[in-house]
């Protein structure tokens, strides 16, 4: 009789392209996205949860298809209803957090006020190819606006945008909101003639600005170029003067905002819709102004041209301006950690009615790693008081000294492992980062007394005092059960 094949134990081991996130890491994002809410609140946004899976069909973007059903999204289709004899829904991990707002936006249309305000954290999931720094799921942080065609809600979301910046403590001087037009450039492209079938090859040449230069961007949007191997990139086509508007709009940054929008009103000549971006631009730095928002926390900035092709109004950026060393030690600015702008459509697509937005993304992972970069995150996260157990017998004792700690607001727990080998009751403290220890033994419960040991002076102490430094500041003291709260106050300052 042949035996059962024994099942293989499953790996531990997380998915490729997803992650675990571990207590200081989930406390750090959790405290900085609380700062960004309390910013958010006081502008007068409501917090919005939905769930993690919508139905293709309001997601919209990814569509499922006979290959490859799941494209870009964790999908998959439900059971078809019993005797029904047609197939079930198909169902998705929701990929951004806006699509679930046109959704929320068109069934409670009826319900929620007129603009609508908005913002939203959670994470997302993307059925993409994982790799370095790319993951499959990751956290977003969204605010947005929905029902206002007023320039006036983009004004606000970056106002807002700066103000969140400085709440989880990025300096002034440190960070820049850019702020463009997608009409502007829709002026551009009129002035300069380039054909519909030409304006995505043009776009993508322009979001080359900053690494291939003037000259670079000129040969790209006429004959071609060779790049850095010798191969020939071919060029859109245009001609010399046809660029000319083109490379007006690139470099119409002035020394403040007023010259940068006169350089572009320039730059889209006789075009109406160019002529309306413009003015848009210019109400938008007039009530930033206004709202106490200088040009040294948000400007008006043509090389914002990321994201033109998705937007079709003002649009924005948040980069981070300080200098950070790259993987080969080199200095860069770290660079983008949000964006946004307005867009038409969000809600059309249920009601068939236009309905304006706009808003911003923060890149919270980003924004995270900037905090560590700054030393504004990162540090070691204290653990908690850690009461440790030298009698089995008087675990209450020990339970109710953990309460009275936390009653007093101290983070405490009581040591819950094996007892008997008192050493490792204090490993386990070390290894919690606790900054006091709680040693009671039967001598001192008859006394009335408890043991309570610095371990952060401890250490401290081992690592660089001498004998005679060690015995004169003790990092054990022993105070009465009444005064153990204030005595760890003290400690923990």
């Amino acid at each position: 009789m042949a035996k059962d094949k024994k099942q293989p134990r499953p790996k531990a081991e997380t998915p490729k392209g997803f992650r675990d996130y571990f207590g200081q890491d989930v406390t750090e994002r959790r405290d900085m996205l609380d700062r960004i809410a309390q910013v958010y609140h006081r502008h007068g946004f409501d917090p919005l949860e939905t769930s993690a899976v919508e139905t293709v069909e309001a997601l919209g973007k990814f569509l499922p298809d006979v290959d490859r059903p799941n494209a870009g999204v964790f999908a998959w289709q439900e059971e078809a209803v019993p005797g029904g004899g047609t197939a079930g829904d198909w169902l998705a991990l929701r990929y951004d957090l806006t699509a679930p707002l046109a959704r929320v936006a068109a069934q409670y249309r009826n319900d929620l006020p007129s603009p609508y305000r908005r913002f939203a954290m959670g994470p997302v999931w993307r059925n993409e190819k994982p790799g370095p720094g790319r993951f499959r799921q990751f956290y977003q942080c969204d605010a947005d606006t929905v029902g206002s065609a007023s320039v006036a809600a983009d004004a606000e979301i970056c106002g807002m945008l700066a103000d969140a910046l400085e709440a989880v403590g990025i300096d002034r001087g440190d960070y820049l909101v850019r702020i463009n037009n997608r009409k502007v450039l829709n002026g551009v492209l009129e002035a300069a003639q380039v054909r519909e079938d030409q304006a995505e090859d043009v776009l993508r040449q322009i979001d080359k600005f900053d690494k291939v230069g003037r000259e670079g961007v000129l040969a790209l949007l006429t004959t071609g170029r060779l790049d850095d191997s010798g191969a020939r990139i071919d060029g859109v086509g245009l001609s010399e003067a046809q660029a000319g508007p083109v490379l007006a709009f690139l470099e119409a940054k002035g020394a403040d905002n007023a010259a940068t929008l006169d350089n572009l009103s320039t730059a889209v000549g006789g075009s109406a819709t160019g002529a309306e971006g413009v003015e848009e631009l210019r109400q938008i730095a007039a009530m930033l102004a206004a709202m106490g928002v200088a040009e040294d926390r948000a400007v008006i900035d043509p090389a914002v041209v990321r994201g033109l092709g998705y937007y079709t109004g003002p649009v924005f950026e948040a980069e981070l301006t300080f200098e950070i060393l790259d993987e080969k030690g080199r200095k860069r600015q770290f660079g983008s950690v949000a964006g946004g702008g307005r867009y038409d459509g969000l809600v059309e697509r249920f009601t068939g009615q236009k309905v304006p937005a706009t808003g911003v993304s923060i890149g919270v992972d980003r924004l995270l790693a900037a905090l560590r970069a700054k030393g504004l995150a990162g540090a070691q996260v204290a653990g908690p008081v850690v009461v440790t157990v030298m009698d089995r017998d008087r675990m209450s004792d020990y339970q109710a000294m953990a309460a009275d700690l936390r009653a007093a607001g101290i983070r405490a727990e009581v040591y819950l492992g094996n007892p008997k080998n008192f050493g490792n009751q204090l490993k386990y403290a070390d290894k919690r980062g606790a900054p006091v220890a709680i040693i009671q033994g039967g001598d001192e419960a008859e006394r009335g007394v408890v043991q309570v040991k610095d371990l952060i002076l401890g250490a401290k102490i081992a690592a660089e005092a001498s004998v005679e430094e060690w015995k004169s500041q003790p990092a054990q003291t022993e105070v009465a059960r009444a005064d153990l709260v204030a005595e760890v106050r003290r400690i923990i300052g």
